[in-house]
């Protein structure tokens, strides 16, 4: 269709030789509301940092779209009984509507939360996984998250802001992902004479891994009959518990550099890891 056509246009050019470019417009921020052909910042955080760790519930929180576009569709595999202590394949939402919009979603997580703990009691912790209306409206997801963490005997309640708007695609999600393990998980952690973690000289990390299809067991399988003990997956197959014990690895042994490396970084810069 012409419409379609003249929008389209943007995004298809013949570069020219001594040219800079050619002139294509496609590394845009995605438009609240609109379906997109490639991820957001919400699909970095949700579909892959946060969405494989098993023993945590992530909930979609804004309109049921997104949840339901990001629901399923990544082979994480994982080691659990689902909907006992691992929730990777169930979609949980904050199912979004007008009034939601107009009002405030505060109220709605709230209750979700509340109704998380009561059905799946054995869950070891929740984040909140923000969608475009919660960064447009101004919701309050970290104040949520202090009160019902608070509420919960310190349960790890873990707000992500990683509305789709905010990046170009889905690497900033992962980039925000990894600023709220460091925010809300490092910096929370119990100091040493509390820990029960026993570290041994052989420590490393499997990080950026996201268990496509099996392939983060063969990894440490191959590692482990090297000698070393693997104390954490990030974040196919992984639990809050290993991302906890990870400021001890000797060493982190990275695969997918795009989507891990700040948090490596992180860990370099305080913890000493290689």
């Amino acid at each position: 269709p012409e419409k379609t056509a003249k929008r389209r246009a943007k995004h298809l050019n013949v570069h020219q030789a001594g040219k800079s470019d050619c002139g294509v417009k496609s590394n845009i921020k995605s438009i609240p509301g609109v379906m997109t052909i490639r991820g957001c910042a919400y699909a970095g955080s949700k579909g892959v940092v946060w969405g494989p760790i098993k023993d945590m519930v992530h909930i979609s929180h804004g309109p049921v779209g997104c949840g339901q576009y990001s629901w399923g569709s990544r082979r994480n595999y994982y080691v659990g009984t689902t909907g006992i202590d691992s929730f990777v394949t169930l979609q949980f939402t904050s199912d979004f509507q007008e009034k939601d919009i107009v009002f405030g979603g505060d109220k709605k997580l709230v209750k979700v939360i509340d109704e998380i703990q009561e059905l799946f009691p054995l869950n070891n912790g929740i984040t909140i996984q923000s969608e475009c209306p919660i960064g447009l409206i101004g919701d309050d997801i970290e104040a949520v998250s202090r009160v019902k963490s608070k509420e919960y005997d310190g349960k790890t309640i873990v707000p992500v802001r990683c509305e789709g708007f905010r990046g170009v695609s889905q690497s900033l999600g992962h980039h925000i992902a990894n600023d709220a393990v460091r925010d809300w998980i490092f910096d929370k952690l119990e100091p040493e004479a509390k820990s029960k973690f026993e570290p041994t000289p052989y420590d490393v990390a499997i990080i950026g891994d996201y268990n496509i299809g099996g392939d983060a067991w063969s990894s440490r399988i191959l590692l482990e009959e090297m000698g070393l003990r693997v104390i954490a997956q990030w974040s196919g197959d992984g639990s809050l518990a290993e991302l906890e014990a990870t400021p001890k690895a000797k060493l982190n042994i990275l695969h997918c550099y795009r989507s891990m490396n700040y948090i490596s970084r992180h860990m370099e810069e305080k913890f000493g890891i290689p």
